[in-house]
């Protein structure tokens, strides 16, 4: 039988391996990203002083005391050259907490800060937060734009799934210390909040996904816009649907705005997600669209279909057949890396270019919302590559 420290160190040296391992990214692809073939962050990535207690004396069979179940939806940036996942890791016991991921080269080597993030709380505590867009202003803070999620005290006695949803709002310098300001004020509950890079008209802007309930859209038709004059005691007065929900379509459920969208010569590049319902329940896609630089409101490239589906073992997992993104960074050299979550479980990276993200956005055909329309599109293309192989 192995002692306590032989024990230790078997373990040390498979976390470590795993934290070392080199990514690869994968022969195949569509020509728009590139995926990389190995999780970037899973549940066993967070540090062995997380999960057990390192001491002989009070866990001398050295047994998992704090379990780590997943680790997902991770807001992303770019800090004195590292590259910075804000991660939503839950734990066994359903809580998500957020915690800071840094690596050298943006594909592997993800490893965890000492401590998770000590959120401050709002005036009213929320039971769980998750799911951080991260912003860096031209105010000069970075901003964390987050979901606080509360038991809905209205609902009959009894009922303990009732909940609502609002948007926490958080700002910092270095991701270390944060200052938490009051939660945005809205009529409807609000998910999927992120906050635009700059001012509009003066003000602060808001992309938001309003919805009835905690789950259900409802009478929500998509993203919206709306604009606030102060952050610190942010409120929607008047909202707007800039990317509406269709029928019959990858977003026909849902949508929501994923990371805060990048600034291009040609547009502003978003990256978003659509939920449409299945037989298997409902599935989670990302899909792209792209808007004005004078007028962030007014789409400008809407590509059709989505722009990234569950693949292989991203299909498998706590909530199965579901893409989620809410971090991506645009390097100095046009590199853009995509954080994208699978099934509610785990972290990938893609990887792509700016100049390709809106060649793919300018050049995608949009949906034409029916059968014969899509028919009609396809043809065309297939006209024009017949004409193009004639000539070769």
């Amino acid at each position: 039988m192995k002692s306590f420290d032989e024990k230790l160190k078997d373990l040390q040296a498979r976390h470590e391996a795993l934290l070392a391992r080199k990514n690869e990214p994968e022969s195949e692809g569509n020509g728009v990203f590139t995926r990389y073939k190995y999780p970037i962050i899973t549940a066993a990535h967070t540090p062995l002083f997380w999960r057990y207690d390192l001491d002989e004396r009070s866990n001398p069979h050295l047994m998992e005391r704090i379990g780590m179940n997943a680790a997902l939806n991770s807001g992303a940036i770019k800090l004195n050259g590292k590259y910075l996942l804000v991660v939503r890791v839950e734990g066994a016991d359903r809580k998500s907490f957020f915690a800071v991921a840094e690596s050298p080269n943006g594909v592997d080597n993800f490893r965890f800060w000492d401590y998770p993030v000590t959120m401050p709380d709002d005036t009213i505590p929320a039971t769980n937060i998750y799911d951080m867009r991260l912003t860096a202003h031209e105010d000069g803070w970075l901003y964390g734009v987050f979901c606080a999620e509360r038991h809905d005290d209205t609902a009959p006695a009894g009922d303990l799934s009732a909940a609502t949803a609002t948007a926490g709002i958080a700002r910092t310098k270095d991701l270390k210390t944060w200052e938490r300001l009051p939660d945005l004020k809205s009529k409807s509950q609000q998910r999927n909040v992120v906050l635009h890079p700059e001012f509009v008209n003066g003000k602060y802007a808001f992309y938001t996904r309003p919805q009835d309930g905690f789950i259900d859209t409802g009478s929500g038709g998509g993203i919206g816009w709306a604009l606030v004059d102060d952050i610190t005691h942010a409120e929607i007065t008047d909202e707007k649907i800039i990317d509406a929900r269709h029928y019959h379509t990858i977003k026909e459920v849902k949508n929501g705005e994923g990371p805060a969208p990048i600034k291009t010569p040609c547009g502003w590049l978003h990256l978003a997600h659509g939920v449409r319902g299945c037989a298997s329940g409902l599935r989670y896609v990302l899909y792209m669209y792209m808007t004005a630089l004078d007028d962030p409101t007014r789409v400008i490239a809407s590509p059709g279909g989505y722009f990234m589906a569950p693949e292989g073992c991203e299909r498998v997992g706590d909530v199965s057949n579901v893409l989620f993104s809410n971090g991506w960074i645009a390097d100095e050299d046009g590199t853009v890396y995509i954080y994208y979550a699978s099934s509610d479980t785990r972290m990938h990276v893609a990887v792509s270019t700016i100049d390709k993200l809106v060649d793919y956005c300018m050049n995608t055909p949009e949906d034409g919302l029916t059968t014969t329309a899509s028919v009609e599109t396809l043809k065309k293309l297939i006209d024009k590559n017949m004409k193009t192989m004639k000539n070769l």
